[in-house]
């Protein structure tokens, strides 16, 4: 093609990337979903969701009232996971804290606690946990596990010292060490985890109305009559939606670092290129969406349901793949957010370059130029 008709294919792009940037300022709601959305969801997620486990409500019905049992209930409560709020008379009483959530765990200590243990005779503690949230269960019963087992390591010694005797050595030591989060606190990883809803909600929900809003309004047709090519078309209403979702992004980096202390351990540029390819992905679902519907509400509705709601869901984000049905773990191959998820764990907690990311990095382009060619030939057989 010569320079004349180059200059031309720019003009025309850059005539439309300005008509939908005036449309965006104009439109308030757009400009709402783009900025006050990705920002409520980025506080929202980073202050009340969380899946740490942290002051369990606990009772104790202490049967023995010995020095012993109370020394029990005094350094479970000095733990940082257990918070004892009652000291109950009955096991009834502790029953109904359960009944009422007003405890997770009834810890019922036998009247011959103290009597036992000196007399070295093994006694049987009884620990009801409320596990009607079966992952809060689990770790509460894992925490409980523990702290027994530390307590019985503590009386050993105890009794040891007292004997004059050396510390027996244990057959096997477990050396545990935590790599990538040391803090096993999940918003390290629920803070980069929600960029991939951020863009999803930026990139498709946003571009799912550009092309029905062009149908419903009646100016299609004006657009057919004009010399406008579909990819001039495609690009002109993405474009937009990029620059917002780049800037989303980094708002999202910079508020995950300021409030809540979440810093990048990887690359920053390999991030920008993966969240650019991502960002590519979402677009085009939306363009694609926006432009079988030609309805607004019926593209804002399906973009919800196929691009928000998987991303959130299916993508390893709140709920691990590998306890899914194995059906849905592979209707999870196609969902864009979950190899994006991936990225984001790779470079914000691991560490990880491009030797290790560019799998995912690629199933990324192979989508995105897909969708792109679909969308092309349906703007094509429109007539563009």
């Amino acid at each position: 093609m010569d320079d004349e008709g180059q200059q031309l294919r720019f003009i025309r792009l850059k005539a439309i990337v300005r008509k939908e940037f005036y449309h965006l300022i104009r439109d308030y709601r757009s400009l709402y979903l783009a900025f006050a959305i990705p920002l409520i969801l980025i506080i929202l997620f980073g202050y009340a969701l969380s899946l740490d486990v942290d002051n369990v409500g606990t009772v104790f019905v202490d049967h023995d009232r010995t020095e012993l049992s109370r020394d029990f209930i005094r350094k479970l409560d000095a733990s940082t996971y257990f918070n004892v709020t009652e000291n109950l008379p009955r096991t009834r009483d502790a029953v109904d804290y359960l009944d009422h959530d007003k405890a997770k765990v009834v810890i019922v200590i036998p009247a011959d606690f103290m009597k036992s243990i000196t007399a070295d005779r093994e006694i049987q503690l009884q620990v009801i946990i409320d596990a009607s949230d079966p992952t809060s269960g689990n770790i509460i019963r894992g925490y409980i596990t523990s702290f027994i087992k530390q307590y019985n390591q503590q009386i050993l010694v105890d009794f040891l010292n007292r004997e004059g005797r050396d510390k027996l050595n244990q057959p096997v030591d477990g050396r545990i060490r935590i790599w990538f989060n040391e803090d096993l606190e999940s918003r390290n990883f629920i803070i980069p985890g929600i960029i991939a809803v951020i863009i999803m909600i930026v990139g498709a929900i946003l571009t799912s109305l550009v092309i029905a809003r062009e149908y419903e309004n009646g100016t299609m047709e004006t657009i057919k009559s004009m010399p406008v090519r579909a990819a001039e078309l495609l690009l002109g209403k993405a474009i937009p939606y990029f620059f917002i979702g780049l800037a989303d992004v980094l708002i999202a980096i910079l508020l995950g670092q300021l409030l809540f202390g979440i810093v990048m351990k990887g690359n920053f540029w390999l991030m920008i290129i993966s969240a650019s390819l991502y960002l590519g992905v979402a677009l085009s679902l939306g363009l694609l969406i926006s432009i079988l519907t030609k309805s607004q509400l019926m593209a804002n509705q399906i973009a919800i349901l196929t691009t928000y709601l998987p991303s959130l869901l299916l993508s390893n984000f709140v709920f691990p793949i590998i306890n899914m049905p194995t059906v849905i773990q592979y209707i999870t191959l196609i969902v864009p957010a979950r190899y994006f998820i991936d990225i984001l764990s790779g470079i914000y907690l691991r560490n990880l370059g491009l030797a290790y990311l560019w799998p995912s990095m690629l199933v990324l382009l192979v989508m995105f130029v897909m969708l792109s060619i679909f969308n092309f030939r349906l703007l094509k057989k429109e007539g563009l």
